[in-house]
């Protein structure tokens, strides 16, 4: 059984109404500290107040956009067989991208560890960490933030304020289109392969917007 069924078990749906709270907040910024290089690190802490400020634009829990930042790439030190193992524990398919390149199962592991772990069971968390590599068709809107939020965080070559402010001029799914396309843009250019889900991601949103106008 995968790691995240069986939702009769009380404790896990107890630790859904959880909060998100100070105390939990620093356990895994310690954690994550502890556990990745000082660059990624510097990264997280980026990615994880533009997610907090990106939720307060987009009407969602700011201290759960921080908190899914911090956290996003806590596994991604690991050892890749390590990555893989945990990443394996939550029941879905491997690509043959992840399969080749098993880091990339980064936020899938991660995902598996904040349950496993920490005991964290917030379906809107475990699906942003997840997914936040490649994104997903219909994926919610704390896992948009933070695909968007790891990509335009101020470290990024590309980025700074002036263009985080530019991106925050749009609504959700605009700008989430915006930095998917740009994602792409920017791994056909390193001759890098497009994952599947990111090209159904694009093909979702624009389906949306062409739906939208008729």
């Amino acid at each position: 059984m995968a790691l995240n069924e069986g939702t009769e078990n009380p404790a896990a749906q107890a630790a859904d109404f959880l909060p998100i709270d100070a105390a939990l907040i620093e356990k895994l910024r310690e954690y994550t500290a502890s556990a990745v290089n000082p660059k990624r690190y510097e990264h997280s802490v980026r990615t994880a107040e533009t997610a907090e400020r990106l939720c307060r634009c987009y009407g969602l829990d700011a201290q759960i956009g921080y908190f899914a930042g911090i956290v996003h790439d806590m596994c991604k030190d690991m050892d890749n067989e390590e990555i893989f193992s945990l990443a394996a524990l939550d029941g879905e398919p491997v690509s043959v991208l992840e399969t080749q390149k098993k880091f990339l199962l980064h936020g899938r592991a991660a995902a598996v560890k904040l349950q496993k772990d920490f005991g964290i069971h917030n379906g809107d968390i475990l699906e942003a960490v997840r997914v936040h590599t490649f994104g997903c068709a219909g994926m919610g809107d704390l896992a948009k933030i933070l695909y968007i939020a790891d990509k335009i965080e101020p470290g990024r070559a590309h980025s700074g304020e002036s263009y985080i402010q530019e991106c925050i001029k749009l609504d959700l799914d605009k700008l989430l289109l915006k930095i998917a396309m740009e994602n792409i843009n920017y791994l056909k250019k390193q001759k890098k392969a497009i994952a599947p889900a990111t090209a159904d991601l694009i093909q979702s949103l624009q389906t949306d917007f062409l739906s939208e106008k008729e």
